[in-house]
């Protein structure tokens, strides 16, 4: 077989793309990435390029990732077997400990079964377009704010489907008074929209499943660990538990990786059976299973709750020196303290004085993950953060906002 000629080569192939990547970058939306090596004996900070900085952005909610038990447990497990699991759950990947986890999940949400996935991107991809596949005739009705993994899901099942607007629970009563009472229905939202830290109306939302014979689906995602008298969430939280199917994850609040559906038996068995991106990918290790256990012995225990109470004082801390400081910021239900400010370049370039100038590391968000206008850092203020550290947090933030 003869080479391919240069013209065909991948750099002429897709010559094209430079000029798109150049568009991306002239339009102010082409995503840096800052490198960060976490510091666990100094929960919060990190290393960044030879210096140690302050991470202000982080999803690890309750700093679990560097709870010494969490740490210790996972040691210890690799020590014991090994660093990897060597194939799918289907071939040699299933350990005891994805077994247990699984029970475990299932007990935690009152549900029949759980499901482990690689991440929780792929657990709402893979069982909502496995799942929707096999009912092609069921109706999607999708809250306008879910997150990509719940939309990609969605769409690439192919399903007919309705975006309704946020948390707007007369849209969707009108939506699905569209259908035949019969006609398989389903609602996909999430508990916490991590953008603007607020709380979907779960309660109502159940309501109208109910009344319209209406299965439905609840990304718990930001709410797993910190909500919920044993971080089961925000159906915990207020005693709901009706949702069909519930997903949450460990890559944040857990602070270990990885991501869960919670539902019928049935369903799941089907989606375990079927979904390619659980059928043909590498599993978790063993260690870091084992880790995410242990993280969930101290989560469902007082000291978890004791952390869920910091965390809630702290974002509370943070709202009151922003307000203080005349900084916008929306003033959420949750835990989340979202930081307005608008422009996306306006953004990146506090973003990076906030980083060169104070060692202070907060990620910009920009379009898409949320409207143009609408730019902004998502601050999250775990329970190990000080008042001074909120205060000195604020000052810098001041002081760039002021000359940016």
């Amino acid at each position: 077989m003869s080479a391919l000629p240069l013209e065909t080569q991948p750099d002429s192939v897709f010559g094209g793309l430079s000029k798109r990547l150049e568009d991306l970058k002239s339009s102010g939306l082409y995503r840096e990435f800052t490198p960060c090596s976490y510091l666990a004996a100094e929960p919060g900070h990190a290393m960044h390029q030879g210096r140690r900085i302050q991470v202000w952005c982080t999803n690890d909610y309750l700093g679990m990732s560097q709870n010494p038990k969490v740490m210790e447990a996972q040691i210890a497990s690799t020590r014991r077997h090994g660093t990897g699991n060597g194939g799918s759950r289907n071939i040699a990947g299933t350990s005891e400990a994805h077994v247990d986890l699984e029970r475990r999940l299932a007990s935690w949400h009152r549900a029949s079964r759980a499901l482990v996935f690689s991440s929780g991107y792929v657990a709402n991809f893979e069982t909502l377009s496995t799942l929707l596949a096999a009912v092609p005739e069921a109706v999607v009705f999708s809250d306008s704010l879910n997150h990509r993994s719940l939309i990609e899901g969605i769409r690439a099942s192919g399903n007919p489907k309705h975006v309704f607007p946020h948390n707007d629970v007369r849209a969707l009563e009108e939506l699905l008074s569209r259908y035949d009472i019969e006609r398989p229905k389903l609602i996909v939202f999430e508990s916490v929209y991590s953008m603007d830290g607020d709380i979907a109306p779960i309660r109502e939302i159940c309501d109208l499943a109910d009344r319209y014979n209406a299965m439905t689906y609840l990304d718990e995602t930001h709410a797993i660990g910190v909500n919920g008298p044993t971080g089961a969430g925000i159906c915990e939280e207020i005693g709901e538990h009706r949702p069909t199917f519930v997903q949450g994850v460990f890559g944040k609040a857990v602070g270990t990786t990885g991501g869960y559906v919670a539902g019928p038996d049935t369903a799941l068995d089907y989606v375990r059976s079927h979904a390619p991106g659980f059928i043909f990918t590498t599993t978790i290790p063993r260690s870091s299973l084992d880790a995410t256990r242990h993280s969930l012995d101290v989560i469902q225990s007082s000291e978890g709750g004791e952390l869920r109470r910091a965390l809630r004082e702290n974002a509370a801390r943070m709202r009151a020196a922003l307000h203080a400081a005349d900084i916008d910021f929306i003033d959420a239900e949750s835990h989340l303290v979202p930081v307005l400010v608008p422009g996306g370049e306006r953004v990146k370039r506090v973003s990076r004085r906030l980083l060169d100038e104070f060692g202070i590391y907060v990620q910009p968000i920009n379009y898409p993950s949320v409207a143009k206008g609408g730019e902004r850092f998502r601050v999250t203020v775990a329970p190990f953060r000080t008042q001074r550290q909120i205060e000195e947090f604020v000052r810098a933030l001041r002081v760039c906002l002021d000359e940016s």
